[in-house]
């Protein structure tokens, strides 16, 4: 999983960042590092890496703003925020922006690389199956979504929601088991996937018949 992976570590105290590197070249991979949001985005688009470790409380650019111009600017790279503020709408915010994973300060090393694994494990390309429910088409090894025969401009997040709401298409899932299998925690704010429901919906609906169903008090299901 480490192999040619590389990871832009931005935090703006140099201990943290030097630690992080440390111990990321440890486990196998390559790093670039910044300590400011400016240069950051500066090391995003010139080193492309595979994953981004990004401090919340930057000197300049808050750590949202800077994964907010990423997502502007059309870079998907992953993203775990890195903050000493633990706040649900802290957690909602960075998500919502377009953020992968949260870490609160102070973690232990070897959990953070094994959130950089799981996130990396869930950004690659998928094994390749095209799902299809009604007149929704989702191909997981082109990355595309269509309904109607329009294709869908889905995030990564909201690709890997729909994904998994369509194997499971039918099936009521909590919110809790959404928090699972699509960010991989066992825990976490239930109001991220409801906010990412919203997303989806927004984008859905439009083109046809809603297809994704509250049930209230239980979950999400998508059926015709």
């Amino acid at each position: 999983m480490s192999e040619n992976r590389r990871v832009l570590v931005v935090d703006d105290e140099a201990n943290i960042r030097d630690l992080i590197e440390v111990a990321l070249r440890f486990h196998g991979f390559t790093t670039v590092t910044a300590a400011s949001g400016e240069d950051a985005l500066r090391a995003a688009a010139g080193e492309r890496p595979d994953l981004v470790l990004l401090d919340v409380m930057l000197p300049d650019l808050d750590g949202f703003e800077v994964c907010r111009r990423l997502r502007a600017g059309g870079d998907q790279v992953p993203v775990i925020f890195l903050t000493a503020r633990d706040t649900p709408s802290d957690t909602v915010t960075g998500l919502t922006l377009g953020g992968d994973d949260y870490v609160t300060k102070p973690f232990s090393i070897e959990a953070l690389i094994a959130r950089v694994r799981a996130v990396l494990r869930r950004a690659a390309p998928p094994a390749g199956a095209v799902l299809r429910v009604a007149d929704l088409e989702l191909d997981e090894g082109q990355w595309t979504v269509r309904r109607g025969g329009v294709e869908v401009d889905l995030s990564p997040t909201e690709f890997r929601l729909l994904a998994h709401l369509m194997r499971n298409a039918g099936m009521v899932l909590s919110r809790a088991q959404l928090l699972e299998g699509v960010w991989g925690w066992d825990h976490g704010n239930p109001q991220v996937v409801e906010t990412y429901i919203s997303y989806l919906r927004r984008k859905l609906d439009p083109l046809g018949t809603p297809l994704i169903h509250t049930q209230r008090g239980v979950g999400y299901a998508l059926r015709p």
